[in-house]
């Protein structure tokens, strides 16, 4: 777990800064900022954007009393997009507006199931059902 970590927070920054600084080589230190930020905004835009049609699709759950689970995994989703794109670095942009992107999500929808059936298996993860 901890190589895990590890890369997550030291190898992928060193390598959005590596890419930060080739970009900025080859077009301007200005421009690579102007198109940090920019994707940045877009970002946010499209993940509110898709952030209230997945509440949306939850109240309409909701409303026919049916257990909103898919809509809410969406909304889970959509929010690590968003915390992602705001991050600055072109490959966590890619990997939020892949994410933001319904079919792409969905293989990251599915990737998620498995990972959380292979905790359950594992006994890392216990589900507690309540009857109301």
């Amino acid at each position: 777990m901890f190589i895990k970590f590890f890369l997550l927070f030291a190898l992928v920054p060193m390598l959005e800064l590596y890419i930060l600084i080739k970009v900025g080589s080859i077009i301007g230190a200005g421009p690579t900022i102007v198109l940090v930020i920019l994707t940045a905004i877009v970002g946010a835009y499209l993940a509110k954007q898709q952030g209230m049609h997945t509440m949306y699709r939850i109240r309409q759950s909701l409303s026919q009393n049916m257990l909103p689970a898919e809509e809410l995994v969406d909304a889970f989703l959509i929010l690590i997009a968003g915390l992602v794109l705001l991050t600055p670095g072109f490959i966590t942009d890619l990997l939020g507006l892949l994410i933001l992107f319904p079919p792409t999500r969905k293989s990251f929808k599915i990737w998620l199931y498995k990972k959380n059936s292979q905790w359950i298996d594992k006994g890392d993860v216990h589900v507690y059902y309540r009857k109301w």
